[in-house]
């Protein structure tokens, strides 16, 4: 076979599998959005969400230290309303409500019909609660905590089926330092796992998919007002996390400042994700609901 036969045929064949792959890879697509607003004191600034396995109501949580709920109004599977809406103070291990910095919950995950799993970026803790509207008990957690950077810490939060938890940082410290990814199983901490940073994108939440696969959510600010968003998914090893896949990159103004994230299955069998932003309680910026469904 003469040398330009042989390069074309090595040219197609990569041509080939690359387009295969393209064809086989999963992404995500725009269901709909909505705008909520509630009159209640202190609405707004939504880091996390948590939505029932068949997208019929969600509980998420506030930078001021609030945890709300409701039911979505649907319309031929897209939100348009949310009915029902119910806030309460995150309290702290003897009842109270949290105050000052130790307000900022940023992630949020629920265990079962019971476990509430909320952690915190400005005081660096997680805290678990067996109803949203009782006291927490504090993990314990390991001593790098004590190294995170400030306003920066804790964002993530997700958990397995068998109950392992996982959390990370927003930032890795470095533009070229990965995120790291630490685990808890039954108490024990580990830091085995780890995420790539690229092109600016920092961690700002995570979830489980009824596939098994862990789900994170990341966001670019450009510097002035707009945003935009990252979601990859990977699968989950005793040693590391491999076969990631890029599902969403948007470009900036696509979305407002979404923070939370949570991914479920419709009575269909069809995976979806919902977010919710951060509307930093500017008035410039809204509270955001955003939902997509996984194709194949």
């Amino acid at each position: 076979m003469r040398g330009g036969s042989a390069i074309r045929l090595i040219a197609a064949f990569l041509a080939g599998l690359f387009w295969a792959q393209i064809a086989s890879a999963q992404s995500l697509e725009l269901v709909g959005s909505f705008t909520w607003s509630e009159a209640v004191e202190g609405f707004g600034g939504f880091s996390s969400i948590e939505v029932s396995g068949n997208g019929t109501s969600f509980l998420a949580t506030t930078d001021k230290g609030l945890f709300g709920e409701g039911v979505f109004v649907r319309r031929r599977g897209r939100i348009v309303g949310v009915d029902n809406a119910k806030f309460r103070p995150i309290l702290d291990t003897d009842g109270a409500p949290l105050i000052s910095y130790r307000t900022d919950a940023e992630g949020l995950a629920v265990l079962g019909e019971r476990d509430i799993f909320v952690s915190f970026e400005g005081q660096h803790v997680i805290r678990r609660f067996t109803a949203f509207d009782g006291p927490s008990e504090v993990l314990k957690m390991p001593n790098w905590v004590r190294n995170l950077q400030a306003n920066s810490a804790l964002e993530a939060l997700a958990i397995d089926k068998d109950g392992v938890i996982y959390t990370m940082p927003e930032r890795s410290g470095r533009l070229d330092r990965p995120f790291p990814v630490w685990r808890n199983r039954q108490g024990v901490w580990d830091s085995k796992l780890t995420i790539s940073r690229s092109n600016g994108f920092l961690v700002v939440g995570a979830d489980f998919g009824p596939d098994g696969r862990l789900y994170v959510l990341e966001r670019f600010f450009n510097g002035v007002s707009a945003f935009a968003t990252r979601i990859r998914s990977f699968e989950v090893g005793a040693e590391a996390l491999s076969d990631e896949k890029v599902l969403l990159s948007t470009t900036t103004g696509t979305h407002d400042n979404l923070e939370g994230m949570s991914v479920w299955q419709n009575d269909a069998g069809n995976i979806r994700v919902t977010l919710i932003s951060d509307d930093n309680f500017r008035f410039l910026q809204r509270t955001e609901f955003v939902e997509y469904r996984l194709i194949p």
